[in-house]
This record gives structure tokens, C-alpha cells and sequence, in this order.
């Protein structure tokens, strides 16, 4: 008698300790619940479950273990009802229930659900009964059916979220090729100093309207407007010309420069 008292005692204190990590991790939840909902993350949440079904996994061993007397044996006698305050009792139960009187002890001791309750699990026990077999397992095979589509699609957004967040976080540019060419650009860093061949060379003569050239100039070709000769006029680089031989019009002074042919396309 001894044996089994302490056996007892001792498989009510593993489930009092098991009880109260399992009270403090939803303490802990509901408080994220209440105040941290602005911050609070999916996966967090998850991981709240995850833990709080541990928990749940844990105490059903506890309960269901060989060396774990049957509760449902023992008896429990409320030996004093009072419907003054007890201090003790609220330490116990952390200031839920303030007194042991008749109204609170069928709520605590109770070990059967409320009626209502015991109803409605009666009322699907007989809708269940009613189901044939057959119609069981169909109804088993479209849940299941219904559950595999509504995973896959699940898993097809993760995909095209997950290769979408990867394709914006794919770096399309090198960092160095584009500083070396804004600094080129902009100040000529790394750029040759060399001019090209023939640069420095003499103007060939012998061709009509050939003249000198002047270092930073650049050349322009006269064209032959309507009305006016059709044969070219002589020109010098940097000279002052005229056009003459158009009565009723006003010369015009413009500064050109032929450029030779001989010289390189992009020299300046």
C-alpha cells in the first residue's frame, strides 16, 4: 500500500512539472499573441506549436507509461467547503480561485466534459455509425485528395516566391567594371595618352582648296546652295571669304576649315 502511495506521489509530481512547462509556454504565446502581434512572424508561430505539441507529446507518455497508476481509479473527496477566502489556495492556483466553496468544487473535481459537450460527442458518434464503410473511404479519399491539391499549391507559391525573391537578389553588374568605367568617363582615369598615327603629319598638297589646319578646329564642308555657282570657291583656313559675284546679297563671313583627306577621320 505503502509502494503504490509513493508511486503515486511521485507520477503526480512528473505531471505537475510537466503541467506547468506546458502553462508557461502558453503564457509565454498568448503574451506574444497580445503584445508583439505588430512584430510577430509566421515562422515564430510555428515554432510556438511546434513547441507546445512537445509539450502535449510529452505529458500523453507521462499518463500512458507502465510505472503511471490509473487516475480514472482514484477518488477525489473535497473534506471542507468554505466560502471564505483561503490564502493557500490562491498561492496554489495563482490567485484563479480565491475560495473552495460549493460553486467552484463541480467545475474543478469534475471528471466527465460538461453536458452539452457529452452531447454533441454522442451526436457524432451516431452520425458516424450511420456512414457505410464505402462511403467512409470515399470520403476519406476526396479529403485526402482535396488536402494533396491544396499542398501542392502551397508548395508552388513557396517555389515561384522563393525563385522570385532570388532572381531580384541576383546581381546583374559588376561593381568594379562600373566604377573603372565612371571614372573614366568622368576624369579620363585610365585612358592612353597616345595619338594616333599620322596625327602630327603634313597636309598633302596639290588638291583645289586645301589649306592649313589649325590645332583644335574642327572642319566643315561648304555646300553649294540653289541659285549660287555651281563651281567651288577657294578657300583659306581662318580667312575672312566673300561671296562675291551675287548682286543683291549680303556677304556673309564665315570661318571654315577643309580638311584634308589624307587625315585621320577622328582627329581633332
Amino acid at each position: 500500500m505503502q509502494r503504490e502511495e509513493k508511486q503515486l506521489e511521485l507520477s503526480l509530481e512528473a505531471l505537475i512539472s510537466q503541467v506547468a512547462d506546458l502553462k508557461n509556454s502558453l503564457v509565454s504565446f498568448i503574451y506574444k499573441l497580445e503584445n508583439e502581434y505588430d512584430r510577430l512572424t509566421w515562422p515564430s508561430v510555428l515554432d510556438s506549436f511546434a513547441l507546445l505539441s512537445g509539450q502535449l507529446n510529452t505529458l500523453n507518455k507521462v499518463l500512458k507509461h507502465e510505472k503511471t497508476p490509473l487516475l480514472r481509479n482514484q477518488v477525489i473527496i473535497p473534506l471542507v467547503l468554505s466560502p471564505d477566502r483561503d490564502e493557500e489556495i490562491m498561492r496554489q492556483t495563482e490567485g484563479r480561485v480565491p475560495v473552495f466553496s460549493h460553486e467552484v468544487v463541480p467545475d474543478h473535481l469534475r471528471t466527465k466534459p460538461d453536458p452539452e459537450v457529452e452531447e454533441q460527442e454522442k451526436q457524432l458518434i451516431t452520425d458516424a455509425a450511420r456512414i457505410s464503410p464505402d462511403v467512409a473511404q470515399k470520403q476519406i479519399q476526396s479529403l485526402n485528395k482535396m488536402c494533396s491539391n491544396l499542398l501542392e499549391k502551397i508548395s508552388k507559391e513557396e517555389r515561384e516566391s522563393e525563385s522570385g525573391g532570388l532572381r531580384q537578389n541576383k546581381q546583374t553588374f559588376n561593381p568594379a567594371d562600373t566604377n573603372a568605367l565612371v571614372a573614366a568617363v568622368a576624369f579620363g582615369k585610365g585612358l592612353s595618352n597616345r595619338r594616333p598615327p599620322g596625327s602630327g603629319g603634313s597636309v598633302q598638297s596639290g588638291q583645289p582648296g586645301a589649306g592649313a589646319i589649325i590645332a583644335g578646329a574642327s572642319g566643315m564642308q561648304q555646300v553649294p546652295m540653289s541659285g549660287a555657282p555651281a563651281q567651288q570657291q577657294p578657300m583659306l583656313a581662318g580667312v575672312q571669304m566673300a561671296q562675291a559675284g551675287q548682286p543683291g546679297k549680303m556677304p556673309t563671313g564665315i570661318k571654315t576649315n577643309i580638311k584634308s583627306a589624307a587625315m585621320h577621320p577622328y582627329q581633332r
